[in-house]
C-alpha cells in the first residue's frame, strides 16, 4: 500500500525526539510536503548533528524540552493542539544504558507515561506512535524473525526500558483510550543505517569515522545477525502507521517494521558491504573491547505490516549502503546536506522496490 505523504499537509504533528537522526530525516521528509511541525527534543548537543546540518530548525516549531517534564509537555500540547503524536525521544543507546540504568529508565519510561499523560489531556490528539526497537522482545536467540505477540523483555537496561515503554503504551490504550477517539499503536524497527548518524557505539557511524581519519574499521561483532535497514524505510513506515490509524482505528496495533530476510545481515558482513563501496583501500578488523552483554542474533517477522498494509521494504541492503556513501561524501566534501537528503527521499517514495 502507498500512501500520499500530502495526507500531512496543513497538519499538526507533534514529534518528540525531531533532532535526532530519525527525528532530523522525518522533519525533513514532513517539511516537503508542508506539515506543521512541532518538534520537542532535550536538543543535546553532539559535535555534529544532522539537524543543524540539514538547516530545518526555521521551517518547523523548534521547543526545547525534557519528555520527563510532563508540565512542560502539557503546557505544549495546549499551546499547539497536535493531531498526530510521533514519539521518537528517547536513550537510545545499548551501552549507555549499562553506564547509566537510572537516565535510560527515567527517559524511556516515564518518558513515554509524561506523553501518553499528556495525549490523555489533550483533545486534538487523533493518532499517537511509539516507536520503539527490535531489541523490547525477550531474545533467545532463534533464527526466525520475533512477531508481534511473543513475550516482550528486553536483557539490558536500554532494551528494557523500551519493553516497559510498550506496556505502558499498552496499559494507557486499554485504561483511557478504550472507546478509539485516539488511535494507539508501537512501532519496533530493526536496526538503521543513513547519512547523517553521528553516534557513538553505532557500527556505520564507526566505519565513516574510520574511513574519514584512513584508519582500520574495527568490528567488536562481526558474527552478529540484525535486521538492518535504511532509515527511510522505517520513517515512511512510521508516517503510514500514524496517518491510517488516523482515518480508521482498526489499523491501531504493533508493528514490527524491518527488512526482508536476505537483508538481516551479519555484521562483518554490513562492513563489507560499505569497504566495497567506499573503496580507497579501506579495511576492517575484528576486535572484542570486553564490553557488556549484546545479543547475538536478532530477527523480526514482518508479515503483519506487509499484511495489513501490503506493505513492503523499498531498498535491499547494498542499496542502502550506496546510499549512506553516497550521503557521506556530499557531507564530506562540504557539498549540500539538505538537497542529498531530498534527492534521496524523492528516490525512495519515486523510485520503486529493488
Amino acid at each position: 500500500m502507498n500512501f500520499d505523504l500530502n495526507f500531512y499537509k496543513g497538519k499538526n504533528v507533534l514529534i518528540t525526539g525531531h533532532t535526532g537522526f530519525k527525528g532530523s530525516w522525518m522533519s525533513v521528509m514532513l517539511t516537503n510536503v508542508q506539515a506543521n511541525i512541532i518538534g520537542y527534543s532535550s536538543c543535546s548537543k553532539t559535535e555534529t548533528r544532522l539537524f543543524d546540518l540539514c538547516n530545518i530548525e526555521n521551517q518547523i516549531t523548534h521547543i526545547k524540552g525534557d519528555i520527563r517534564d510532563l508540565q512542560h509537555l502539557l503546557e505544549v500540547f495546549k499551546k499547539y493542539k497536535p493531531e498526530i503524536v510521533i514519539h521518537m525521544a528517547a536513550q537510545p543507546i545499548v551501552r549507555d544504558g549499562y553506564k547509566d540504568p537510572i537516565s535510560t529508565y527515567s527517559t524511556n519510561v516515564m518518558g513515554t507515561v509524561n506523553i501518553c499523560e499528556a495525549i490523555k489531556q489533550t483533545s486534538s490528539v487523533r493518532s499517537f506512535l511509539n516507536v520503539t526497537t527490535d531489541k523490547v522482545y525477550e531474545n533467545k536467540e532463534w533464527e526466525w524473525g520475533y512477531r508481534e505477540n511473543e513475550p516482550l523483555d528486553g536483557y539490558d537496561p536500554y532494551s528494557n526500558s523500551k519493553s516497559c515503554s510498550e506496556l505502558v503504551t499498552h496499559s494507557y490504550k486499554s485504561s483511557f483510550f478504550s472507546d478509539g477517539h485516539v488511535a494507539i499503536s508501537t512501532a519496533r524497527a530493526g536496526n538503521v543505517i543513513g547519512g547523517g548518524d553521528f553516534a557513538n557505539d553505532r557500527i556505520i557511524p564507526d566505519c565513516i569515522r574510520a574511513a574519514i581519519k584512513g584508519e582500520n574499521i574495527i568490528v567488536r561483532n562481526p558474527l552478529s545477525t540484525r535486521p538492518y535497514q535504511h532509515v527511510l524505510e522505517p520513517i515512511y513506515a512510521y508516517l503510514m502507521i500514524a496517518a491510517k490509524q488516523y482515518d480508521n482505528n482498526k489499523y491501531a496495533s504493533w508493528y514490527n517494521v524491518g527488512p526482508n530476510d536476505q537483508d538481516c545481515f551479519q555484521t562483518g558482513s554490513l562492513v563489507e558491504l560499505f569497504v566495497k563501496h567506499w573503496g580507497e583501500n579501506l579495511k576492517w578488523i575484528s576486535r572484542d573491547d570486553g564490553g557488556p552483554h549484546e545479543t547475538t542474533f536478532l530477527k523480526l517477522d514482518c508479515s503483519k505490516l506487509k499484511t495489513t498494509f501490503n506493505w513492503e521494504p523499498r531498498w535491499n541492503l547494498e542499496t542502502a549502503i550506496e546510499k549512506v556513501i553516497e550521503w557521506n561524501k556530499v557531507w564530506i566534501s562540504g557539498g549540500n546536506v539538505r538537497s542529498i537528503m531530498d534527492k534521496q527521499i524523492n528516490e525512495f517514495i519515486n523510485g520503486g522496490i529493488n
